[in-house]
């Protein structure tokens, strides 16, 4: 909402949401994403890949630092917050630690499923720029088609099966929750509103990717 704004700019929302400049960047981003990607991954030495992977960092950065990020990151936040003894592969650490993109990406196919009943368009266009093939896609199937293409793209780079391979559980979920309901700064930029149910059936959802 526009107005009526709040006289205190400190009350003022964080990020505006959705706008035609921030769209532009992410789906640049995002192509650069799906074309070097897995290879920035599979060959370090690879500096096309990486270098590129370094401008799509920043191009998606100028997208959202005015737009904003939502259900995933708020629900990132106890998922490393909470981590028990899991350490990340390849990370030469001396504690447990759930590197952010990791506690992120763990969510996006429930968040996605979620939320895609708000704008089937665009799941769709996200998940045609990752590779599905969504000619024949319906609009009521944009949530599952886009979580297919992610699980695909995370089962390709080898990523943990979901939030019980990184030390979760069932039992687990209250606090998972708890931690992620003061995450209104971005949470509320969801474009669908969530209850305590939801987030509930979002992290249950995330137990298990493949």
């Amino acid at each position: 909402m526009r107005s009526p704004c709040p006289s205190n700019p400190i009350s003022r929302p964080a990020y505006q949401g959705s706008n035609p400049i921030s769209d532009i960047w992410a789906v640049h981003a995002l192509r650069i994403v799906a074309k070097y990607l897995k290879r920035a991954v599979r060959n370090p030495d690879d500096l096309e890949a990486r270098s590129n992977m370094h401008l799509a960092s920043a191009f998606a950065g100028i997208g959202f630092g005015n737009a904003g990020v939502h259900l995933c990151h708020g629900m990132s936040y106890p998922i490393s917050g909470l981590v028990k003894t899991y350490k990340a592969k390849d990370y030469n650490v001396d504690h447990p630690l759930v590197p952010h993109g990791l506690s992120v990406v763990l969510t996006s196919p429930a968040v996605f499923t979620f939320t895609a009943q708000m704008f089937p368009e665009r799941h769709l266009e996200t998940a045609e720029i990752l590779g599905a093939d969504t000619r024949t896609a319906r609009i009521a199937d944009a949530g599952p088609v886009l979580a297919d293409a992610l699980r695909k793209l995370l089962l390709d780079l080898d990523v943990d099966d979901g939030l019980a391979a990184i030390g979760y559980s069932k039992a687990d979920i209250p606090a998972l929750v708890k931690g992620t309901l003061p995450q209104e700064r971005v949470t509320k930029l969801s474009p669908r509103p969530q209850s305590e149910e939801d987030l509930s059936a979002l992290f249950e959802a995330s137990m298990k990717l493949y």
